[in-house]
């Protein structure tokens, strides 16, 4: 097994979105048996920072990515302009390379602009600039399944090395048919985490993350578990499920198929 010397960073806000999902708060209420977990299709908002031209280009991908992005931005009481983000989605916006696939496979074949500068990987850093004006530098990684540890992994790197704070933000979105049929993800879902090298009093846990082969959390409540699995952003969820319920201990979190994540959590 590769070593990884630990990597700590504070965390400071947190922003998520899913099926049955709003916000934070309502994810923690779930995570910690506060209420019970009922699955209804993901309700995207729209992203009103963007200006009206740029808004009507969006898909769900943006959409997802900008939510959680400003909700953790604003828990952690951060301007989003400053901070160096990183942006991770195991296949970025499904729905638009269906339409491409369909335009190209047509007579036409006639690309529009929006169709093509949203298909990049790197759309939703794009869009989340020109909502906050951000300059700070920003990646844009994809890793299959393993899309939120390697983005984890990447903004703790930047935390430790740069020592500046960071955003983190996870994303993933299902395709249609018959894309869907190759690659089955049952829904949207986001996930943003800001950063710090130092505890500050916005700061709820200390995160260390290493590697190991231990085997990966599972929740034991079956609704959310079947979310964690069908949906590679929502690999986090052990984490969160930890976090929500301000529990010291390690969340192991899918990585590699011989390798996985631990991210050791102390509350604050």
């Amino acid at each position: 097994m590769r070593q990884l010397a630990p990597l700590t960073a504070y965390l400071d806000g947190i922003g998520l979105l899913g099926p049955g999902i709003g916000d934070w708060p309502s994810g923690a209420l779930v995570l910690t048996g506060g209420t019970p977990y009922v699955p209804q299709s993901t309700v995207l908002p729209t992203p009103g920072a963007l200006p009206a031209a740029e808004r009507r280009r969006t898909g769900s991908i943006v959409k997802l990515a900008l939510a959680v992005g400003f909700e953790a931005t604003s828990r952690a009481g951060v301007d989003p302009a400053t901070l160096p983000s990183v942006f991770c989605s195991s296949g970025a916006d499904g729905q638009n390379c269906h339409e491409i696939c369909e335009v190209l496979a047509s007579s036409e074949r006639q690309l529009s602009p929006t169709r093509f500068h949203n298909s990049v990987h790197n759309a939703a850093a794009g869009y989340w600039s020109i909502a906050t004006g951000a300059t700070p530098a920003s990646s844009a990684l994809c890793a299959f399944d393993a899309s939120f540890a390697a983005g984890l992994l990447e903004a703790l790197v930047q935390v430790v090395v740069d020592r500046t704070a960071v955003l983190l933000i996870a994303y993933d979105a299902s395709y249609p048919q018959p894309l869907h049929a190759k690659r089955p993800i049952a829904d949207a879902f986001a996930v943003a985490l800001v950063l710090a090298p130092e505890a500050r009093a916005a700061s709820s846990a200390r995160l260390t993350a290493t590697f190991t082969d231990a085997s990966t959390d599972r929740i034991p409540e079956p609704q959310i578990e079947a979310l964690r699995s069908s949906i590679p952003a929502a690999r986090c969820l052990p984490l969160l499920r930890r976090l929500a319920r301000r529990e010291t201990g390690c969340a192991v979190i899918d990585y590699l198929d011989t390798q996985r994540l631990a991210v050791e959590v102390v509350p604050c």
